[in-house]
């Protein structure tokens, strides 16, 4: 008796395991179909521009592109400084700023690309936002914090005893190296007192 059981459950386990196997098969074709149903055509890198650029305007940024094919097709840019600060040609896709940038005053800017049909207006895909970055460059001169710093020392004090403490900051991007570094020197009296990197 315990034989057939036995021989009966493995009869049993090839059918099971088939089946599991249709229905994994099932469910990877349906979420493949998803996916491919949500898939998003837009194609292009991060845009960026450097800030402070001395040849004439506008400068290009880059290019917004997608795969649909469509010769009525139009690329449009919206957001707060779509059409003002930035502009895009609307058959290429080519995006140009047409003022000169400052990171200090803003180091990025959001903008939402889109694609109509233009004989009448309907969208051939859903928008998709992307971010221009400005890239520092290094135009700020480093500034104190206030205009005096006072100290004092006790008369007889040994060589190396601290007497202030000074701090100048700098507006430039701190995440590129050396653009906002901050170094001290004592230029005048310099024969009694030095200054460190930290002020």
């Amino acid at each position: 008796m315990n034989h057939l059981i036995l021989l009966f459950s493995l009869f049993l386990a090839p059918a099971f395991a088939d089946k599991e196997r249709q229905k994994t098969t099932q469910n990877f074709s349906s979420n493949n179909a998803s996916h491919k149903r949500l898939k998003r055509d837009w194609i292009w890198n991060q845009m960026h521009i450097k800030e402070e650029i001395d040849t004439p305007l506008p400068h290009h940024v880059g290019k917004i592109t997608s795969s649909v094919r469509n010769n009525n097709a139009k690329y449009i840019i919206e957001g707060e400084y779509a059409n003002t600060i930035f502009k895009v040609e609307e058959t290429s896709g080519d995006v140009y700023a047409f003022e000169r940038l400052d990171r200090e005053k803003k180091a990025e800017y959001e903008l939402t690309a889109l694609i109509i049909d233009r004989r009448n207006n309907q969208s051939l895909e859903p928008p998709s936002k992307f971010i221009i970055k400005v890239y520092d460059i290094n135009d700020n001169a480093p500034v104190f914090v206030q205009k005096v710093f006072n100290g004092s020392v006790p008369e007889m004090s040994p060589v190396g005893t601290p007497v202030t403490k000074v701090t100048a900051v700098d507006a430039d991007d701190p995440t590129v190296t050396g653009h906002a570094t901050v170094t001290y020197q004592v230029i005048k009296g310099d024969e009694y007192f030095t200054v460190d990197d930290s002020g």
